[in-house]
């Protein structure tokens, strides 16, 4: 690391400096006596301009600029697993142990521990033909991760040699290929720019659900595996709990969270928690299979910045051994932010809201970096990223949220209204979409049931019916409406209070399987047929609405029907046609 300059400027995280040395576009820098890490943004003949990720406090006109002759990246290897980054990858435990409570500037520890073995197992064959993400071993990273050592993507050549079976430290030498550059050595800890997508032989079209056990999202607004999703909502409408929700709960099979600029008691809430929750497909530790970044808003601004591309990178990794990686970022608002103070104190000329110009190029080169893809190796894998947005008093109509809403194709508004009534998940059904309800459709109807599609329409056509009806309420009442428009009402309420609502942490109603969503839905749609059919012989609606005994039941049985055990569900179902069938005789009477 040679010097290669001097700094002349400094205005909180953009620092300008003199060039003197060699020094790239996007290089990694170290600045003054303690190292500070930056990026250099712009160059402008022997003037640089630089964005430091840590404080700048200190930093004066006169000290040293350093170069690293490579771009700002990350160490990838076995290790990441479990563990707990800043935005820029540095481990928090280890700057704990260094520094303590608070990150001290200049103080560094390598993310991935160069004292640790790991139990090595060879894959490859000394005398084949090794290629680009090629795996030459595995090693156990976790009980739920079997991380594959690939070789990088820019090796082709011939094995000839490959280490034994045993332990070794990621720096250990575990291959050595004869390339056209002649001999390279291999150990298993790599190194990747942030900002550059890794290689994959071939993007492919998503295909299958990313389920997450959160009913309204799986029954009415699917996300697929490879997919894009925004969550944008006010303070207190329930981001960050759906985030850590689909963490939990969804069957992907790495899990990156990204927590970026929150406030501090949020982030610590999920660093506390997450340790603690239990996989409940695998009853492991919920860490086993999950990277934590965080970035509160008490760190340096411009490293928010660099973590969802930290974060990006580190999805794409694991992407790369074959792995359904999904990727939470909470906020993107926050992120946009620290670019537009960023922005701000370089001078750029400000664009609506006082954001950069480039805030919709920069989104969208985040989330186009999301895929289903075939590996290098052959292999299927993909990264789901869903970000959650802030937008100020929770206008949707701000820049964040209307440049996001142009690059994801899933978006899960949350009303402000549904929190205060303690209706969570708040996803209001009439202001979210998704765009991969078709494809994943053949999915539903091969492992699920073959009406799903219907169902959902019919869902969809009662909640938009009852949006409707709801205006006329509010000026003349219920009593005004035909009995066949209150009992369309009712059953809404059934669909509202009894399907889309969900308890985050009730330990049964947490998580619905497929199966049980779709048993749930057709259970209350057969309902609003049979009150139809009951209605029809002159029945009055106040009947069924009062004199059913099966309503509480369904009300609660999202709560109180186990997902391995339906037969209560069926059971309900004969209650209801019973109660139904003494009405219906009656009145035919």
């Amino acid at each position: 690391m040679g010097r290669a300059g001097t700094v002349t400027y400094v205005s909180g995280p953009v620092v300008r400096a003199r060039v003197t040395g060699s020094l790239q576009m996007m290089e990694q820098v170290a600045l003054g006596a303690d190292r500070l890490v930056g990026e250099v943004i712009a160059l402008d003949g022997d003037r640089a301009t630089i964005q430091v990720y840590e404080e700048t406090d200190g930093l004066t006109p006169g000290d040293p600029l350093y170069g690293t002759g490579m771009p700002l990246g990350v160490e990838l290897g076995p290790g990441l697993i479990g563990g707990i980054m800043d935005g820029i990858e540095r481990p928090l435990v280890a700057l704990a142990e260094l520094a303590g409570d608070f990150i001290v500037r200049g103080v560094h520890a390598p993310a991935l521990s160069r004292e640790r073995t790991w139990a090595w197992a060879p894959l490859a064959t000394v005398g084949e033909q090794v290629h680009g993400g090629m795996a030459l071993g595995t090693v156990p990273e976790t009980p739920l991760v079997v991380h594959r050592v690939m070789a990088p993507p820019d090796v082709a050549g011939e094995l000839t040699w490959l280490a034994a079976e045993g332990e070794y430290t990621v720096e250990a030498p575990i291959a050595r290929v004869r390339t056209s550059a002649g001999e390279r050595e291999l150990t298993m800890l790599q190194r990747w720019p942030v900002r550059h997508r890794r290689p994959v032989a071939e993007r492919l079209v998503p295909h299958e659900p990313l389920v997450t056990g959160q009913r309204v999202i799986d029954a009415l607004f699917p996300m697929a595996k490879g997919g894009t999703a925004a969550i944008p909502g006010g303070f207190g409408a329930g981001k960050t709990v759906l985030q850590q929700g689909l963490a939990k709960w969804s069957d992907a099979q790495v899990v990156i969270f990204v927590g970026c600029g929150e406030r501090g008691n949020e982030m610590t809430d999920v660093l506390d928690q997450f340790p603690r929750l239990v996989d409940p497909q695998t009853g492991h530790s919920l860490m086993e299979r999950t990277i934590l970044i965080a970035n509160t808003s008490n760190m340096p601004v411009a490293a928010r910045e660099a973590s969802i591309y930290t974060g990006i990178t580190l999805a794409e990794y694991y992407r790369d051994m074959g792995f359904h990686v999904a990727l939470m970022a909470d906020s993107t608002s926050r992120w946009a932010e620290a670019l537009r103070e960023v922005s701000g104190r370089l001078e750029e000329m400000p664009a609506e809201e006082g954001f950069p110009a480039y805030l919709p190029s920069r989104l969208a080169s985040f989330y186009e970096r999301a895929g289903l893809v075939r590996t290098l190796e052959g292999r299927e894998g993909s990264v789901t990223v869903v970000g959650a947005v802030s937008p100020p008093g929770g206008d949707l109509s701000e820049p964040v949220t209307q440049h996001t809403r142009r690059f994801v194709r899933t978006f899960w508004a949350l009303d402000k209204t549904l929190a205060a009534a303690r209706h969570f998940p708040a996803v209001n059904w009439a202001d979210s979409y998704s765009g991969y309800t078709e494809v994943v459709a053949d999915w539903w109807h091969q492992q699920v049931s073959p009406h799903w599609a219907e169902r959902r329409r019919q869902v969809a056509t009662v909640l938009h019916r009852e949006a409707e009806l709801q205006e006329i309420v509010r000026l003349v009442g219920p009593d005004a409406l035909p009995d066949d428009q209150r009992w369309l009402l009712w059953v809404a309420r059934l669909l509202r209070e009894g399907f889309l609502q969900q308890n985050a942490i009730d330990p049964v109603d947490a998580f619905t399987t497929p199966a049980k969503q779709m048993a749930l839905l057709e259970l209350i749609l057969h309902a609003l047929e049979r009150g139809r059919e009951v209605l029809a012989v002159g029945a009055p609606v106040g009947r069924l609405e009062e004199e059913i005994t099966a309503w509480p039941r369904l009300l609660r049985a999202g709560a109180t029907v186990p997902n391995d055990d339906l037969s209560a569900l069926d059971g309900l179902r004969a209650q209801l046609d019973a109660e139904m069938d003494a009405l219906l005789k009656e009145y035919q009477a």
